[in-house]
């Protein structure tokens, strides 16, 4: 039985080793800011940090992250107290149907991790492989470049 560590937390979860995380994140832990899109790890919905490194959980089986810390979009903030990120995209109206924004405030989160303060381009080229059928792309790379600013 796969042992997962997600947003602090020790987890049994009683599924194959060959189990996609996502699944295991939504079904298991009813962790729900991971998003189902493409399945194939072209549309980046799914990402989640592993051991800080953005992973896409669609085809990261259960097994290859065990005993890795694992955290979710619901492990940097709460509604009641949202992360300097998430605050971010909240303020600059930074999504719409919301769908896509996991990923890419996970993405963000690793990048200002790496690198406190990107520039326009760096943060652009961070979230390119991210895909976002609403048009929000704009307000997404300010509302990231308002956390660095914020710090």
């Amino acid at each position: 039985m796969p042992v997962l560590k997600v947003n602090g937390r020790t987890h049994d979860v009683q599924a194959a080793e060959d189990t996609p995380l996502l699944y295991a994140l939504r079904n298991d832990l009813a962790l729900n800011g991971p998003k189902f899109g493409c399945g194939l790890s072209q549309c980046g919905s799914c990402t989640v940090l592993v051991d800080g490194q953005p992973v896409r959980s669609c085809v990261s089986t259960i097994g290859s992250v065990a005993g890795q810390e694992i955290t979710t979009l619901e492990g940097l903030g709460s509604a009641d107290k949202p992360s300097k990120l998430q605050q971010a995209f909240i303020d600059e109206q930074a999504m719409q149907c919301g769908y896509c924004v996991n990923g890419i405030i996970m993405r963000a989160q690793a990048l200002l991790a790496q690198n406190p303060k990107p520039t326009e381009r760096e943060v652009r080229v961070a979230l390119d492989g991210h895909l976002c059928r609403c048009g929000a792309q704009n307000r997404m790379v300010r509302a990231v470049l308002r956390a660095a600013q914020e710090g």
